[in-house]
């Protein structure tokens, strides 16, 4: 009887964790502060998440270096110990590289413990590869209390977007994504991408809609900066 007790506080606290992770999301979607800073003005943060893969990430850092656009990168440190060569040259190229978490686990059901551990090893990575974010995205953009505490500990910024197109889908094809760009970007735009992950090697789909965009977004007087230049620049 005692043990189905135990047992049934810890759903119920599991429950209850869960919950408020969600709220804690939610709070954090509506107050988001870029979306004040993304009102007007032509200026375009192109992020990038999930990576980094051998497959695409080159490809991608090609394409920016050809049109001299810096961009930000929130990879998950599991990819940086395998791919340290690729990090490095991100950093070379100027572009900010952010924390996207381990392996993409989504902090709402992710055990305390091992939210902690998963921050922990993180930056022991970056650490070991002379790397030092200030940026983190939650994968899925979901956060718990404790996951905020953490960036505290870390000394990270939490930072979201403006505007996300499922780039990631499957279903996706360069037409759609860049009619979703078309429709969702007016003003500044902070633009959730990825580079790593994603249906039927949806990573190659995203660079070519970007071969469109790019160019257009330049004809349309676009600039192009880092986050970390965005939020420098739009502090009250």
């Amino acid at each position: 009887m005692m043990c189905k007790s135990i047992l049934l506080a810890v759903i119920v606290a599991y429950i209850g964790y869960i919950i408020l992770g969600i709220i804690t999301t939610i709070v954090l979607r509506i107050t988001n502060p870029l979306h004040k800073k993304c009102r007007t003005g032509k200026t375009l943060c192109l992020t990038f998440d999930d990576g980094m893969d051998f497959r695409y990430t080159p490809k991608l850092l090609d394409l920016l270096a050809e049109h001299h656009i810096h961009a930000s990168f929130f990879i998950l440190s599991s990819t940086a110990e395998k791919y340290p060569d690729i990090l490095q040259r991100m950093k070379q190229e100027g572009h900010t590289v952010g924390l996207h978490s381990l392996n993409h686990h989504n902090q709402i059901i992710q055990l305390p413990h091992k939210l902690c551990m998963d921050f922990r090893k993180s930056m022991g990575i970056f650490s070991d590869l002379d790397t030092k974010p200030i940026y983190y995205r939650p994968p899925w953009g979901h956060v718990t209390p404790l996951g905020i505490w953490l960036c505290k500990r870390y000394h990270l910024k939490t930072v979201l977007w403006t505007v996300i197109i499922g780039d990631w889908s499957k279903n996706a094809t360069v037409e759609i994504l860049c009619h979703k760009l078309h429709e969702k970007v007016r003003g500044s735009a902070v633009i959730c991408l990825h580079d790593g992950r994603g249906k039927d090697n949806a990573p190659f789909k995203t660079i070519n809609t970007l071969k469109k965009m790019i160019p257009h977004w330049k004809k349309e007087g676009y600039t192009f900066e880092t986050i970390s230049e965005f939020i420098e620049e739009n502090t009250d």
